[in-house]
């Protein structure tokens, strides 16, 4: 059982413990100075690393893979890529593409395929190309497959990118590009019409890649 304290014993108490208190006042403030030193010491180290993070590059995470919207390449497929574009879905659209390329191996053109769900039409597959600007719109394009004898095609706008002409190809037309080894495309530029520019389009793996690009409903 605890007794209780006395005025005396607590007086007692109170003599024994000025001293203690002295030493804590003491002791709180040789603290209070270490820790003001302390603290100055860390403000000036922040400002020092504040400085140094205005003179330092800190770098930028760095995010793998393409971006929504982006196109990337998903297989190569001989000369043919499967692109395909980002997108928030679980499969991203794609479709079988080769640049086509000048003299100097810049890019001038390119061809974009996809195959089309059946539904009695003629076409099994439609392709994008898109050529220079100034093209001769009323000249069309021409294909042709090994030397065979050409197709023509219609352009259907013009946009910044370049001329496009969106055209269908039928299982002949496909069967030509799976045997071949070159298709041709030419085109007539509008400040020379005279003239006829020919880019060559290679078939090689054309088939592979084919057979895994996507199906689209019409």
């Amino acid at each position: 059982m605890l007794k209780s304290l006395t005025p005396i014993t607590l007086a007692a108490v109170l003599a024994m413990a000025a001293p203690l208190a002295a030493q804590e006042a003491a002791s709180d403030a040789t603290e209070a100075q270490d820790s003001t030193e302390q603290n100055a010491q860390t403000e000036q180290g922040e400002q020092s690393g504040s400085t140094a993070d205005n003179l330092l590059d800190l770098g930028q995470p760095v995010e793998d893979g393409p971006k929504l919207g982006q196109r990337y390449s998903k297989e190569t497929h001989g000369d043919w890529e499967l692109a395909c574009v980002k997108t928030e879905g679980e499969t991203d659209p794609c479709s079988l593409l080769q640049i086509l390329t000048g003299p100097e191996g810049n890019p001038i053109a390119e061809v974009s395929l996809f195959r089309i769900e059946q539904e009695g039409g003629q076409a099994v597959a439609g392709a994008t190309v898109i050529v220079p600007l100034e093209t001769l719109l009323p000249a069309a394009l021409t294909i042709s497959v090994d030397g065979a004898p050409a197709k023509r095609y219609n352009y259907s706008f013009c946009n910044p990118m370049g001329c496009v002409a969106q055209i269908g190809l039928t299982q002949g037309d496909i069967d030509a590009f799976k045997k071949g080894q070159k298709a041709v495309l030419s085109l007539r530029p509008a400040p020379a019409p005279d003239q006829v520019v020919e880019m060559d389009l290679s078939l090689k793996g054309f088939t592979a890649g084919y057979n895994v690009v996507d199906v689209v409903k019409q």
